[in-house]
């Protein structure tokens, strides 16, 4: 028997001009909507972002990424981050990390604190055009997410209508010396929703049911999992996906990660619809965005001695 796959679901009627088939619309939110339900993962294809750009994106990160180490730590503004959130530029992984992979962090263009110092030309114009269709992609599922959850319109995007805490990560996991190790350990995302494209290198798997699922590179598509933020606002009918990635032995995995985010000034705390509108208690506590990511950073820049210390979402749980 095949291994379960993650559902791929068609978002183009969202972006055709003459605004698409009602029919074909609430059927990629239905599938959605169970996707979100069953799996807390899937990938969507007709997005918005064309295939040929993330092509491009990902053999420029491959080409800044094999550059040395004296040249790519040029790439990160000295002495300047946002305080609550990582700071611009390259970064490895430490050496004691058991993640084993290094990234080239990209805060929102407008902010001016990415450089790109020794680049592959085009590198800078290929991120910028692509973190900003990333933004533009992530508001039309955000459209789609208000309504699979039956609120009202545009409710979610006033609940954060403040894109300047979305971040885009370029990475490469180092190759494995022998099959199954970790590039990155299970963990579920701390932001509202997570988009992943990669390379064919695969290696993402998602967890269901007690099983490591992988999900399988398919050209041109974005992986989508929900995050915490959207499992507090919900009070858990969509559940953060837990998910790794598994080093190949002899080879390198280069993808892009975009994290659709809260303001970090917002409190977040499980919306009335899902608590009192249907009787039920609250799940969680109210926390603001900008402190749990304050801890979720701490997990990585000052990692625990044990592996209960490490802060997820369960921090605030009731």
């Amino acid at each position: 028997m095949a291994p379960p796959r993650i559902p791929t679901i068609d978002l183009s009627p969202f972006f055709h001009p003459d605004g698409g088939s009602q029919e074909r619309k609430a059927e990629a939110v239905h599938a959605i909507n169970q996707a979100c339900l069953e799996y807390g993962f899937f990938q969507i294809i007709n997005h918005g972002l064309p295939e040929e750009l993330m092509t491009r994106a990902l053999k420029l990160s491959e080409a800044f990424l094999n550059y040395p180490m004296e040249e790519k730590l040029e790439a990160k503004p000295a002495g300047v981050g946002l305080g609550d959130r990582m700071p611009a530029g390259y970064a490895k992984q430490p050496d004691h990390s058991v993640d084993k992979n290094e990234y080239l962090l990209m805060l929102p263009p407008e902010l001016g604190l990415n450089v790109y110092p020794n680049s592959p030309p085009e590198f800078k114009d290929v991120l910028e055009q692509v973190f900003g269709n990333l933004v533009k992609t992530g508001l039309v599922v955000e459209t789609i997410l208000n309504e699979c959850l039956d609120l009202p319109s545009n409710f979610l995007q006033e609940c954060s209508p403040d894109r300047s805490w979305d971040l885009m990560v370029a990475l490469r996991y180092y190759p494995a010396e022998e099959e199954g190790e970790n590039g990155l350990i299970e963990h579920e995302d701390g932001n509202i929703f997570t988009f992943v494209f990669q390379d064919d290198a695969g290696g993402l798997e998602v967890l269901k049911g007690g099983e490591w699922i992988p999900v399988v590179p398919t050209p041109g598509s974005i992986i989508v999992n929900v995050s915490d933020i959207l499992q507090v606002w919900t009070n858990n009918i969509f559940k953060s996906a837990t998910h790794r990635v598994i080093r190949k032995k002899g080879r390198s995995r280069y993808s892009y990660a975009f994290f659709f985010n809260a303001d970090g000034d917002q409190w977040i705390e499980p919306l009335l619809q899902f608590t009192s509108g249907r009787g039920e208690p609250p799940k969680y506590r109210g926390f603001y965005c900008k402190e749990y990511q304050q801890l979720r950073l701490r997990n990585k820049t000052h990692p625990p001695s044990k592996p209960e210390d490490i802060v997820t979402i369960k921090h605030y749980a009731i």
